[in-house]
């Protein structure tokens, strides 16, 4: 990758506190962006912060709930304020939420779940576009899991705002193509990150084994794996992509 081309280029990261948002926050650092690290979570992102620094990159942390208008808002004007202009964004927060079957899900677990990785990236998509179109170029990334492209069992919550991040995206990417702005996705399978430790899917050795094995490469992903993939994305190498859904999932969909 050519790191002249990110010559003065900011990146925002959100849920850059842990996981792939922290591996993200470094990959942009890496080629030479500058990076405004966003996270509900204060003490985990300013650790990014230290890391991003001590590699020699340049950051930034604002504190944000991206579920919350205000706060989604605020955070795009912290970004340039603090460096003056905003040229890529990965939307990456979110949470797992409850499992549960449909109908015996809790509303209130069923709405949070929406709130924060559906309704969260619509508004930091909604400040950042604004931004971008000022600006007249941008780029776009949204972490949409590859539980945006099938079902999963218990995950319901999860799924529905999976699959409503891809549509969002298609549907952004066909409304600011001719304005210099690219929107895609990304779509892990299951990466070895916080979350899915918090869920369990880690901790006991016979569940791990079975996850790992819903994927014909017979592991869990990387953070870096898809850190990488959302750079290049927002890179000019990925110039004539958008509206794209793309896998980093071990061939768990080819099964």
């Amino acid at each position: 990758m050519n790191e002249r081309s990110w010559k003065d280029k900011v990146a925002l990261v959100t849920g850059g506190g842990s996981g792939i948002g922290r591996a993200s926050c470094l990959a942009f650092a890496r080629v030479g962006a500058a990076v405004m690290v966003s996270d509900i979570e204060t003490v985990h992102g300013l650790e990014t912060v230290r890391l991003v620094e001590q590699a020699g990159g340049r950051a930034l942390f604002v504190r944000a709930d991206v579920s919350v208008p205000s706060e989604a808002q605020a955070m795009v004007a912290a970004t340039v304020a603090g460096f003056g202009r905003l040229d890529c964004a990965f939307n990456n927060a979110g949470i797992a939420g409850a499992r549960g079957t449909v109908a015996d899900y809790e509303d209130a677990a069923w709405e949070r779940v929406i709130a924060v990785n559906l309704v969260g990236v619509r508004l930091c998509m909604k400040h950042e576009l604004k931004q971008m179109l000022i600006q007249g170029s941008g780029a776009i990334v949204n972490n949409a899991s590859i539980l945006g492209t099938v079902g999963f069992a218990g995950a319901s919550a999860y799924v529905a705002a999976k699959h409503g991040v891809l549509g969002l995206t298609k549907a952004a990417a066909l409304e600011y193509g001719t304005s210099g702005i690219r929107v895609n996705a990304v779509c892990p399978g299951f990466i070895e990150t916080p979350m899915l430790e918090d869920a369990g899917f880690t901790t006991d050795p016979a569940v791990r084994a079975s996850i790992e094995a819903l994927h014909p490469m017979n592991r869990l992903g990387r953070p870096e794996e898809v850190a990488d993939v959302a750079v290049w994305l927002c890179g000019p190498e990925a110039s004539f992509i958008t509206g794209h859904p793309l896998l980093i999932d071990g061939g768990y969909i080819a099964r």
